[in-house]
């Protein structure tokens, strides 16, 4: 069985107040972009041990025993014995530490996947909490829906939002944002307006409305995603921002931008005309 997971932007980031125990909760609008990445089990009998990871595409660091993939299949192993040894075949096409929620994808469609392939019978809300547990975003996977996400980003209230006829710009550096740096200069406030008062007007407004809190700090630290940033704008995006905590920058067009992989040919670049979301 093959699945393929998108990834997400952040339509807006506000880090509103530091909890008891150390963590942010934040107010941000996680949106799904159809840029996919690839996985497919396949039941391994032949195997003397419960899992091989093939991993091609984009190369990510670590082994594989770290990725949230094999997380996800030895912790619901856990509850249900009877999945069998598999062969998993992981296709990156999600650049990792971009803010698109990459990995967290991977895990929820993972889980969605056996799910299916194993008749494990979970419903919508078991699936969500587990994947709650493993990473604050991986939940949103699961229905991959526009979604207002509050406390850590795990709680989320649907929306009825569309970007539909956009033309949307993915730019990523080679740079890794650490969340020591992402959160090194926040001071968590609330915004004067609620974002999303914000994100119902129309989008041409969203550059002086809509925020990223973590761009302050990143720019410091990163000026060349600030840059970027700076570049989209000059070439006529209605919107630009960085996605989650970095380094991805994101930005919407009227139309196609022919010269985009030629302006960032250091970078990766995504380039897709978003559609009515199914």
């Amino acid at each position: 069985m093959v699945v393929f997971p998108c990834c997400k932007i952040n339509l807006g980031l506000n880090v509103v107040e530091r909890r008891p125990d150390g963590y942010h909760n934040l107010e941000t609008v996680f949106y799904p972009v159809p840029l996919n990445d690839n996985l497919e089990v396949l039941t391994a009998s032949h195997l003397t041990s419960t899992y091989l990871l093939h991993e091609t595409g984009i190369r990510l660091e670590g082994s594989g025993d770290n990725n949230l993939v094999v997380r996800v299949l030895e912790s619901l192993r856990e509850t249900y014995p009877q999945i069998p040894p598999v062969e998993i075949w992981l296709h990156k096409r999600i650049p990792a530490g971009a803010g698109l929620g990459g990995g967290s994808s991977d895990a929820a469609f993972m889980m969605r996947l056996l799910n299916t392939q194993y008749n494990l019978g979970m419903n919508d809300e078991d699936m969500e909490y587990r994947l709650s547990r493993i990473g604050a975003d991986c939940a949103f996977f699961n229905k991959c829906v526009p979604a207002f996400a509050t406390g850590i980003g795990d709680q989320l209230m649907p929306i009825n939002l569309t970007l539909a006829g956009w033309n949307l710009v993915l730019v990523k550096p080679n740079i890794h944002v650490s969340t020591r740096e992402a959160f090194s200069m926040i001071s968590p406030h609330r915004p004067e307006k609620s974002l999303l008062e914000s994100l119902n007007r129309p989008i041409e407004t969203w550059r002086e409305t809509v925020f990223n809190d973590f761009e302050k700090s990143v720019f410091i630290h990163h000026p060349e995603i600030a840059a970027i940033k700076s570049t989209l704008y000059d070439m006529g995006a209605v919107y630009a921002s960085m996605s989650g905590s970095g380094s991805c920058v994101y930005a919407f067009f009227h139309d196609r931008q022919p010269e985009v992989r030629e302006i960032f040919a250091d970078c990766f670049v995504h380039e897709t005309r978003l559609r009515i979301l199914p």
